[in-house]
């Protein structure tokens, strides 16, 4: 039997990270459906604002599917009309030469509003992966997903401190003949590449000159063409479910590709001292540790350096 019903928002309803979470009721052979959708595939939402719609919904004996997706509308994400349900564009859409294509991935700038929201919500998941357990956690994913998405873009405008220049480099699945996905469901990757200069004093990205002078002038001698500028990643991360497939080795080598086009002569990056396989990662790509920066007192990140 097919009923059309209408979504009602109730906060004791709420997704699970997996896909539509459904609460049922049966009753002399009406069903009655409250739904609280994801806006990033198979995520959760930041915002508690919801425009709810009509949903056609089937009854089938014992089980119950969903036969629209939907997607709620966000009002609070800055001057962004974000589109969830936005087709992810073809790739012969995009001119830029800085992509790399690898399996069944491509790896390149974001360019759409929905892709920065996209690689937002990819870091609020990897941020709080290992605390699944606490309670609150999925507003505390919003929350950060929210900020990040509203700073990425900042970063991207150059608008952030001492970098010049940030470029939000993202993973997208490949296209499939007679397949057309989101760009919600198409990103499985990102992170950040930013051109940014030694701020006075500096000797290496964030620690002052104290102790260091003579790294700083080996620097300051390398042959750049901007000897005080240097490229930093941050901010990375793969999707859980795709992760061992080569994403964040190619995302770095664009990364690469990206500093080099922009007359930089080494990279920067922070990991932190317990994360081997980050480490391991770093390494693989030709990153190595920078030992005068490292502090065995303290509990922050160690810095490696790749020369390009």
């Amino acid at each position: 039997m097919e009923v059309n019903g209408t979504l009602v928002p109730r906060p004791s309803v709420f997704p699970s990270r997996l896909g539509h979470q459904v609460s049922v009721k049966r009753e002399r052979c009406f069903c009655f459906c409250v739904l609280r959708v994801l806006p990033v595939g198979d995520t959760l939402s930041t915002s508690s604002h919801h425009r709810w719609r009509k949903v056609e919904v089937q009854c089938q004996d014992s089980s119950q599917s969903v036969q629209q997706s939907l997607i709620p509308q966000r009002d609070d994400v800055g001057s962004s009309q974000l589109s969830f349900d936005r087709l992810q564009p073809r790739e012969e859409d995009f001119t830029s030469e800085q992509k790399r294509g690898f399996g069944r991935f491509v790896v390149r700038e974001a360019v759409l509003d929905e892709e920065y929201w996209t690689a937002a919500w990819l870091r609020a998941e990897s941020c709080w992966e290992n605390h699944s357990y606490m309670r609150h956690v999925e507003s505390y994913k919003r929350k950060f997903a929210e900020q990040e998405f509203n700073a990425l873009k900042q970063r991207c405008a150059g608008q952030f401190k001492n970098s010049l220049k940030c470029f939000c480099i993202v993973a997208v699945k490949k296209e499939e003949e007679n397949v057309r996905r989101t760009v919600l469901n198409s990103i499985v990757g990102t992170l950040d590449v930013s051109i940014r200069q030694f701020l006075q004093g500096e000797a290496f990205p964030g620690i002052r000159e104290k102790g260091y002078g003579k790294s700083s002038a080996l620097m300051a001698s390398n042959g750049s063409d901007h000897p005080h500028r240097y490229a930093y990643v941050s901010n990375v991360c793969v999707a859980k479910y795709a992760r061992r497939q080569g994403i964040a080795t190619n995302m770095l080598y664009l990364a690469m590709d990206v500093a080099l086009s922009a007359g930089m002569t080494q990279i920067f990056v922070h990991v932190n001292a317990d994360n081997t396989p980050a480490k391991y990662l770093y390494e693989k790509v030709g990153f190595e540790m920078v030992e005068e920066a490292v502090d065995n007192s303290s509990k922050e990140p160690d810095l490696m350096c790749l020369k390009l």
